[in-house]
C-alpha cells in the first residue's frame, strides 16, 4: 500500500555562497528555482506540503503564488539547516505515515524521482524507518523518514535535522540506490547554477 507522506520544503537559507542573488529565485527552466522544486513535490502527492522560509521570505512566498503550500517562517534561519527542519516539522497538521524533507535547491528532482523514493517505504528491510536516496554511492536528499519520529525532532532542539536523525539512527536508516544524480546535485554557486540550468534545458521534452 503507498504511504500518506507529508513534505517540507526547506527554503530559508541565505545563499551565502551565490554571490549576492537568492538561488531559489534564480530561473531554472523558465521559472523560480524554488517553484520547480515544489511543483515536483505536489505531483507525489503528499498528505501536505509545508515551506520554510528564512531568508528574503517575502520572495519566496510570491515565487510560490498560487501552490497549494502553507508556510512557516523561522526567525533563527541563518543558523542553520537543523532549526529550518524542526520548524518545518512542527508545523506539520494532517495524519501521515512518513515525512519527507525536501531541499529547494534540488531542481532536477521530478514527481517520478520524489515518487521512487516515497515507494522505498514500502519495500524496505523490516524494522527500517529512515530512507536515505543514493545515487553511485554518493548520499543525497531527500531524506524521508516514519512519522514516529517527528517528536524527536520536533522536541529536540535545534540540533536535531535530518543529518543528526541519521547519525543518531543508523540501524534504522535504509540506504535506497536510487542510481540518479538528481538526488544528489544540488545548487549552491554560480557554477552549479550554469551546470543544473543546462541539465534543466537539456532534459526538456
Amino acid at each position: 500500500m503507498t504511504p500518506i507522506v507529508s513534505a517540507v520544503v526547506l527554503a530559508a537559507g541565505l545563499s551565502s555562497r551565490m554571490e549576492g542573488r537568492h538561488k531559489l529565485l534564480l530561473d531554472v527552466g523558465g521559472e523560480p528555482m524554488v517553484r520547480r522544486v515544489v511543483r515536483a513535490v505536489l505531483g507525489i502527492p503528499p498528505a501536505e506540503v509545508v515551506v520554510v522560509t528564512g531568508y528574503r521570505a517575502g520572495d519566496v512566498v510570491t515565487a510560490l503564488e498560487g501552490l497549494p503550500v502553507r508556510f512557516v517562517h523561522n526567525e533563527a534561519y541563518a543558523e542553520g539547516q537543523p532549526g529550518s527542519v524542526i520548524t518545518g516539522i512542527r508545523a506539520l497538521t494532517e495524519f501521515c505515515q512518513a515525512v519527507m524533507v525536501v531541499l529547494g535547491d534540488q531542481p532536477l528532482l521530478t514527481p517520478a524521482h520524489l515518487r521512487a523514493l516515497r515507494d522505498a517505504y514500502t519495500t524496505a528491510e523490516a524494522g527500517k524507518s529512515i530512507f536515505v536516496p543514493f545515487s553511485g554511492g554518493a548520499r543525497g536528499n531527500p531524506v524521508m523518514f516514519a512519522a514516529h519520529h517527528i517528536p524527536e525532532i520536533a522536541n529536540g532542539g535545534l540540533n536535531v535535522g535530518c543529518r543528526r536523525l541519521i547519525d543518531s539512527h543508523p540501524d534504522l536508516v535504509a540506504k535506497i540506490e536510487l542510481g540518479d544524480e538528481a538526488f544528489i546535485r544540488d545548487c549552491d554557486t554560480p557554477d552549479e547554477y550554469a551546470a543544473l540550468q543546462a541539465r534543466a534545458l537539456a532534459d526538456r521534452p
